[in-house]
């Protein structure tokens, strides 16, 4: 199930990071001494009872010099135009200002269902300015502090209260996401497969409107493609804010079993890229990387092994994945990407038998004891498969917080070395005994 799209939006230091902090907690970081994931904070995953929606911060909206700051303003139309809702934010502290007004215009103009939430409502100021945020004309009126955590419940039901409750889905059927920045060949390499021209393709970035779900049968195997969207709007601001075609991905890593991250070999590997494939990463989706456009480039051995090096080097949070080299639009090679999706499909549904874990966690600790703390050393006792998709260890010792980093990463290796997990993160899980 699709999960429905919050947009935060309103003038500049109101509370809107602070707002979205709150509301997404620890769930928008991706480990940080993880090399090579670097990523704009200006999305993230809000679960709240049983609801799940994707929350969307955006720059605030300044006039400068009497006139409004044309890129900002088309950031958050672009996100206004992507939610279900939009949260309009606004400064109980300081009242309304000019900026506010343009705000509620572009609110007003959109169409969609605005909640008014007024930040900073803990403090005195609040009371002189209350009613004043009633002038804006919306329905719906929210004081809340983000500091400390009051009216955050009452905002989160007005939000949810039209939202369906997460429920499993009976396909089924493996779901594969072809994702990717704007122009590398999605929708071509989606027509390959289907051997059809089901999708639009164009030589302009953005062509596709949203994701669009495809039945595929290989090998009498179901399958369902998820082609996503690139940018929505043509023009200069739409076309230069790539990161906002994250969202239409992150719509479609939802629903997916494995992500196909298509690269474009012309133009080689840009941020935007790892942006994509860290949200799989987080999403803790099985992975194929899709080396496209690869009939453009000349002396092929040479620049596959070059291509590889380059993205074992930009992609070192995600080494385990498979590479692809293909041609969407000579379909050269096709051929070889649907034996990898099924093949990181089983890598992450495998399960392993918690005898054989325990066989292979034990000899590793044997040949490689942890380093020692302060005179102290982690030992561990036992460990089993909890999980599947992406698998998942719980690991049990005697103190987690001896645990280092480098050592579980040693044995994140172990496991990959003696089980095929090709494709799929692993989830490790330290606990102490007894630890629920």
């Amino acid at each position: 199930m699709q999960k429905p799209v919050v947009a935060l939006v309103g003038r500049p230091n109101v509370g809107k990071s602070t707002l979205f902090n709150r509301l997404v907690g620890t769930k928008t970081a991706i480990i940080e001494d993880t090399p090579g994931v670097t990523r704009d904070r200006i999305y993230g995953t809000v679960n709240y009872k049983n609801y799940s929606f994707n929350l969307i911060d955006t720059g605030g909206i300044d006039i400068t010099e009497n006139k409004i700051n044309d890129e900002i303003k088309g950031q958050a139309e672009l996100a206004i135009d992507e939610a279900d809702i939009a949260v309009f934010v606004v400064d109980g502290k300081e009242g309304l200002t000019a900026n506010d007004y343009v705000v509620k215009d572009i609110l007003m103009s959109s169409g969609k269902e605005v909640i008014v939430a007024i930040s900073k409502a803990d403090t005195k100021l609040f009371k002189e300015h209350e009613y004043d945020f009633y002038e804006l004309g919306f329905k719906t009126y929210v004081p809340f502090s983000g500091e400390q955590n009051f009216g955050i419940y009452d905002l989160l039901d007005h939000i949810t209260k039209d939202f369906k409750e997460i429920k499993h889905e009976e396909d089924d059927s493996i779901k594969f996401s072809i994702i990717g920045r704007p122009n590398v060949g999605k929708s071509s390499l989606v027509n390959a497969l289907l051997n059809e021209d089901r999708v639009i393709v164009s030589d302009e970035a953005g062509t596709t409107r949203d994701a669009v779900d495809m039945p595929l049968t290989y090998h009498g195997q179901k399958f369902t493609v998820i082609d996503t969207a690139g940018m929505r709007k043509k023009g200069k601001i739409y076309e230069n804010v790539e990161k906002y075609s994250l969202l239409r991905s992150l719509k479609a890593i939802d629903r997916s079993d494995v992500c196909v991250i298509v690269l474009n070999a012309e133009e080689g590997i840009i941020e935007h890229d790892k942006h994509i494939a860290g949200y799989a990463l987080e999403a803790g989706k099985a992975v194929v990387i899709v080396v496209n456009k690869w009939d453009l480039i000349e002396d092929k051995d040479k620049q596959m092994k070059k291509f590889k090096e380059l993205i074992k080097n930009e992609f070192q949070f995600m080494t385990y994945a498979p590479i692809v080299f293909l041609s969407a639009l000579t379909k050269k090679r096709i051929h070889t990407l649907m034996p990898e999706i099924i093949k990181v499909y089983e890598n992450a549904t495998r399960e392993v038998k918690t005898s054989v874990l325990n066989d292979v966690i034990m000899d590793a600790y044997a040949l490689n004891l942890p380093p020692t703390y302060k005179g102290k050393r982690m030992k561990i006792y036992f460990s089993t498969q909890v999980s599947t998709k992406p698998p998942t260890f719980n690991i049990q010792v005697n103190n987690k917080g001896l645990l280092h980093f480098s050592y579980k990463r040693y044995l994140e290796n172990k496991i990959r070395d003696s089980f095929d997990f090709e494709g799929t993160p692993i989830i490790l899980q330290f606990k102490n005994k007894g630890e629920e």
